[in-house]
């Protein structure tokens, strides 16, 4: 049986508390395929190495991108995106066209802590 799939992104200034969110739920996480970008992937992996996690691109290097393809092809269920609200990103074009293909895909999207611990709760 496959994993269901699970992308999980985070800006600079929140790649910590996503750390701290996989290493909290690793069980959890377990259950899923992930898919990240790059950073994110590889600070996830150093804390918690037997995830099953795909690192992409970068985001602002088009990881991004990458993972609103596996939305748009159906290949991902759901999408964890630590956002920073208060730095700007020189991708933002990029960031608001992956949240755009979570909302068109009708895909559950969680952009803070809070709303990961909902989701996270709900989809394993």
């Amino acid at each position: 049986m496959t994993k269901p799939a699970l992308a999980l992104v985070a800006h600079d200034a929140k790649k910590d508390s996503m750390v701290t969110f996989a290493v909290t739920h690793e069980r959890r996480l377990a259950q899923f395929a992930i898919f990240t970008t790059g950073t994110t992937g590889g600070r996830i992996l150093d804390a918690c190495p037997t995830l099953d996690i795909t690192r992409l691109k970068s985001g602002p290097l088009g990881g991004d991108q990458q993972i609103g393809a596996m939305i748009a092809e159906g290949r991902i269920g759901g999408l964890i995106f630590f956002i920073d609200p208060l730095s700007p990103m020189p991708h933002d074009v990029d960031v608001k066209a992956l949240t755009r293909l979570s909302v068109l895909y009708d895909i559950p999207m969680a952009l803070n802590h809070s709303t990961a611990e909902l989701l996270i709760g709900q989809l394993a």
